[in-house]
C-alpha cells in the first residue's frame, strides 16, 4: 500500500485560508486612487463644452452690441482658471473643506452675473455652475443659489436694455424652467453622490472584514496544525520515550539475576529507538506513519502489539480492506494511545487484548486490558484521552472509555468509513 507524502495532514489538518480572501484583500490594499478620481475628465469636459457653446452663443447674439458681447465673454473667460483653481479641487475632495468649496461658488456667482447681465446668452453657462453648486453645498444651500442664479441675471437684463414685455416673458419662464430642471437633477446628483459615499464605506467595511476573516482563518489554521503535531509527537515520540524509560528500569533490575530477560528487553529497546526515529522522519516529511507505510492498518496493528510488553493480541473481524488514510491513521494512534495508557496505569503484565471490526459502514477499535482500572469521573490531568477523543471527532466518529477500579479499561474507539470506498474494496 503506497502512502503520499503529506497525504494524512491533507486529511487531518484544516483546509489553508481561501486564497481568493488573501488576493482580494491584496488588490484592495493596492489601491491608491477611487473610480471618482479616475473618471474626473469627463467633468471637465463637461465644463469646457458648455462654456464654449455658451461663448458661441453670446458672440452670435443680434444684441446687444459686438463690444459688449467680447466683453461678456471676456469676463465669462474668468471661470475658467478659477474652475482649475478652486472648482475642480474642490470637487475633488467631494466639499471636504466646506469654506473652500461656499468661496468657490459665491465667486464664480460674482464672476457670472456681469456678463449675465450683459448678454442674455450668458445664462446657458449655469448648466456648467449647477453640478458644482449641487456638489459642493448643501441641498437648500444649492437651491437658493441655483434661484439667484436663474432669476437675478434676468432681472439685470431687463433693468439694463429695457427689452419688450414678451421678452422678458420668455427669458423668466425660460428661467423657471431652468431653475426647476436644475433642482430636479442637482437632487439626484446629490442622491448619487450620497449613495457613492455610503457604498464606498460598506466596501471598505467590507475590505476590512475580509482581511480581518483571513487572518483569523490563519491563526486558526496554525492553531489546528500545531495541535494536530502535539498529538502525533504526544502519540509517537513521547510514548516511544516512555517505553524507552520503562524498559531502562526493567533492565536495571534484570541485569543481576536475569541476563537472558535484560537482553531481550535490550532488544526492544532497541526496536522502539528506531521505531521512534522513523517516526520522527515520517513527521518532519509529513507523511504517513512509519507503521502504515508500505503496509495494511491490521499489519500495523499487529506490530504495534508485539511491541507491547508483554505482548498484546489481536483480532480482526469482518471484511479487512484498504481504507483512507485518515482513518487509518486515527485507528494506529487509537491504539497507540490505549496501549500506552494500559502500560502506564494497568499494571504489571496485565494482558491486552485489541480488536479491529470492519463494518459495512465504520470501522471499530477497541483495546481492552485486565489491569487495575480507575473512575472516569475524576477529573484527567492528561492530554491522552482528551486527545484521543478530538483526533476522532476530525474524520467524524467517537471514542468511549469504560473503566472500573479494579476492573480493567476498556477503550471503544468507532470510525465512519465513506461508501465510495465499500463499493471499491475488493
Amino acid at each position: 500500500m503506497r502512502r503520499r507524502v503529506g497525504a494524512v495532514s491533507a486529511d487531518l489538518q484544516m483546509e489553508e485560508p481561501p486564497r481568493r480572501l488573501t488576493e482580494f484583500a491584496a488588490a484592495a490594499g493596492a489601491r491608491d486612487t477611487h473610480v471618482w478620481d479616475r473618471s474626473f475628465l469627463p467633468w471637465d469636459a463637461y465644463f469646457a463644452v458648455v462654456w464654449l457653446a455658451t461663448a458661441v452663443f453670446v458672440l452670435g447674439a443680434g444684441m446687444p452690441a459686438l463690444p459688449y458681447r467680447i466683453v461678456a465673454v471676456a469676463l465669462m473667460s474668468l471661470l475658467i482658471p478659477w474652475y482649475l483653481r478652486a472648482g475642480r479641487p474642490a470637487m475633488l475632495s467631494d466639499g471636504a473643506d466646506e469654506r473652500q468649496s461656499l468661496r468657490y461658488v459665491v465667486a464664480s456667482v460674482v464672476i457670472f452675473l456681469p456678463p449675465a447681465f450683459l448678454v442674455g446668452e450668458t445664462r446657458l453657462i449655469t448648466f456648467a455652475l449647477a453640478p458644482s453648486c449641487f456638489m459642493l453645498l448643501p441641498l437648500r444651500r444649492a437651491m437658493v443659489t441655483m434661484t439667484v442664479v436663474n432669476v437675478v441675471p434676468v432681472a439685470g437684463w431687463a433693468l439694463i436694455w429695457r427689452p419688450a414685455a414678451q421678452v422678458v416673458f420668455f427669458n423668466s419662464v425660460f428661467a423657471v424652467a431652468t431653475l426647476a430642471f436644475s433642482g430636479f437633477f442637482g437632487a439626484w446628483v446629490i442622491r448619487i453622490i450620497e449613495q457613492s459615499r455610503e457604498r464606498a464605506s460598506l466596501i471598505a467595511e467590507l475590505e476590512q472584514s475580509r482581511e480581518e476573516v483571513a487572518r483569523l482563518s490563519a491563526e486558526r489554521g496554525a492553531l489546528a496544525e500545531r495541535e494536530r503535531m502535539s498529538r502525533e509527537i504526544h502519540d509517537t515520540l513521547a510514548q516511544g520515550f516512555t517505553s524507552v524509560l520503562m524498559l531502562v528500569q526493567a533492565v536495571q533490575s534484570e541485569l543481576d539475576h536475569d541476563v537472558p530477560l535484560a537482553r531481550r528487553h535490550l532488544d526492544l529497546m532497541e526496536s522502539t529507538a528506531r521505531q521512534n526515529l522513523a517516526e520522527a522522519r515520517a513527521l518532519v516529511a509529513g507523511g504517513a506513519p512509519a507503521d502504515l507505510d508500505g503496509g495494511s492498518l491490521p499489519e500495523a496493528v499487529r506490530r504495534l502489539a508485539a511491541r507491547h510488553e508483554p505482548p498484546a493480541s489481536l483480532e480482526v473481524s469482518g471484511s479487512a480492506r484498504e481504507l483512507p488514510a485518515g482513518i487509518e491513521v486515527v485507528a494506529l494512534r487509537s491504539c497507540q494511545e490505549a496501549l500506552s495508557n494500559a502500560r502506564r496505569h494497568a499494571g504489571p503484565g496485565a494482558p491486552v487484548r485489541l480488536a479491529l471490526a470492519y463494518g459495512e459502514a465504520a470501522l471499530t477499535v477497541s483495546v481492552r486490558d485486565r489491569g487495575d482500572g480507575f473512575d472516569p469521573s475524576a477529573p484527567s490531568t492528561g492530554y491522552g484521552l482528551a486527545g484521543l477523543r478530538a483526533r476522532a471527532a476530525e474524520v467524524g466518529g467517537t471514542a468511549e472509555v469504560r473503566s472500573t477500579p479494579g476492573e480493567g479499561t476498556t477503550v471503544v474507539v468507532r470510525l465512519p468509513v465513506p461508501v465510495t470506498d465499500l463499493r471499491s474494496s475488493p
